[in-house]
């Protein structure tokens, strides 16, 4: 049953994870997960919840490892390894605007196991020299490019631009995709003329709601590399749907877990 649902998954292009138990009572077993469900028993309840949570995290990356959990699913522990394999490319990060936040932010997401583009219309500064870390440098115009380009859930839009005739028409075509995360960067007051650009051509309040701006964590950050941890961990809470708070202020679990579906 799970190698049916695998090879279906796989012939119609949908994001599958595979987790193989490599040693134990339960060696071989298999777990099967899937957007919508999960399927399949690696020995504990426990295990089973912790490893589908692990592999949905590494399946919105595209990675593909062996992890180690204690036998009930603990995060500590090597008694219970487990092999997780993602059928699924590295999701798409654009990162619009040639400029050092760029390439401190391609550097940065490169770790995170995420493709980057760089999208920029001035020719000058889009260039593959200036980024090294980027897997394409695109000249193009920002909206046109996004217009036509994939983007699915695990897609992160970096708006690092900082001009509203590039800005307002972009996060249009940005707030039309399903995109999981969409940010954008400058003061408060720069937002707050983008938001009346975008209210004047018709977006809502709640499509609004989806835009991270100003950009990123409030964790002091000045220089380009702290911007680009910034915007990177708050992309991580969004995926996690954390405030990104400390966690000495607060009660949540440190590793967010989900209940397994079995079948």
């Amino acid at each position: 049953m799970i190698f049916d649902r695998l090879s279906e998954a796989l012939r119609n292009d949908r994001p599958v994870a595979l987790a193989t138990r490599l040693d134990g009572g339960a060696s071989g077993a298999k777990l099967l997960v899937e957007s919508r469900g999960a399927y399949g028993d690696l020995g504990s309840a426990g295990l089973t919840a912790a490893v589908e949570s692990e592999a949905r995290a590494m399946l919105d990356l595209g990675e593909t490892a062996v992890r180690t959990f204690g036998l009930d699913g603990e995060p500590i522990g090597v008694e219970a390894r487990v092999f997780v394999q993602s059928f699924a490319p590295k999701p798409n990060m654009y990162v619009f605007g040639a400029i050092d936040f760029s390439r401190a932010m391609a550097r940065v997401a490169k770790y995170m196991n995420y493709r980057v583009t760089i999208v920029d219309a001035r020719p000058v500064f889009a260039t593959a020299a200036r980024f090294p870390d980027a897997d394409e440098v695109v000249v193009a115009w920002p909206d046109e490019f996004l217009a036509a380009a994939p983007v699915d859930s695990r897609t992160a839009i970096v708006v690092l631009t900082h001009d509203l005739k590039f800005d307002v028409p972009l996060l249009q075509t940005a707030l039309r995709t399903d995109a999981g995360y969409i940010g954008a960067m400058g003061s408060r007051n720069t937002h707050a003329e983008r938001v009346e650009g975008l209210r004047a051509a018709g977006v809502t309040d709640e499509e609004l709601a989806r835009i991270h701006a100003p950009i990123g964590l409030d964790i002091g950050a000045r220089t380009p590399e702290e911007t680009a941890l910034a915007i990177a961990a708050e992309i991580v809470a969004v995926r996690a749907g954390r405030s990104g708070g400390r966690l000495r202020d607060g009660s949540n679990p440190i590793h967010p877990s989900r209940r397994a579906t079995i079948r």
